[in-house]
């Protein structure tokens, strides 16, 4: 049965764990890998490495809803592991925002004690949903984020972020370069 948005928040914002998303990997050509997973009302952390013990590194993080993420122009006849963990938190309307030329400066009080960190989101100008743009380290109350051409008249929010447990791990490994 398939776990509803709102109750996945409610658990991982409890602290409780939700069952970890299926993820699959397909190589669309021989260097490109597309990864997918069911949605489960979450943002995702999408990570890879080239052993699977790691290190991992952090490819992106995606909004809610997001189900897919396509991963480009790879080193040919290499191998490639991925997982994804899911994330959410709730919204904080206690941003503060201070702009000096294109250089904005956000503020917030840490009102929670067991984030994994604070998630900055972005919803440009004409964008229907807000996007992940910066991850800061837990208790961490301050963000500085220099703007890009366009974004002059965005709105930003905050969100205490806290992880869901990771996937398990898939594999794919790039074809020879045509």
């Amino acid at each position: 049965m398939p776990v509803k948005p709102l109750a996945l928040v409610t658990l991982l914002a409890a602290g409780c764990s939700a069952p970890a998303p299926a993820l699959t990997a397909t190589l669309t050509s021989p260097t490109d890998v597309v990864l997918g997973w069911p949605d489960d009302g979450a943002g995702h952390r999408v990570e890879y490495a080239n052993d699977p013990a790691g290190p991992w590194t952090t490819l992106r993080f995606l909004a809610p809803h997001v189900r897919s993420y396509h991963h480009p122009d790879l080193i040919p006849e290499t191998p490639f592991h991925y997982r994804v963990r899911p994330f959410t938190g709730p919204v904080s309307t206690e941003l503060q925002v201070a702009h000096t030329g294109d250089t904005v400066t956000f503020t917030w009080p840490d009102r929670t004690p067991d984030e994994a960190g604070f998630l900055l989101e972005i919803r440009r100008p004409g964008a229907p949903d807000f996007d992940p743009v910066e991850v800061t380290e837990p208790d961490v109350t301050t963000c500085v984020l220099s703007l890009l051409p366009g974004e002059e008249n965005s709105a930003f929010r905050i969100r205490a972020l806290y992880y869901g447990p990771l996937s398990p791990v898939v594999h794919q490994t790039t074809g020879k370069e045509r």
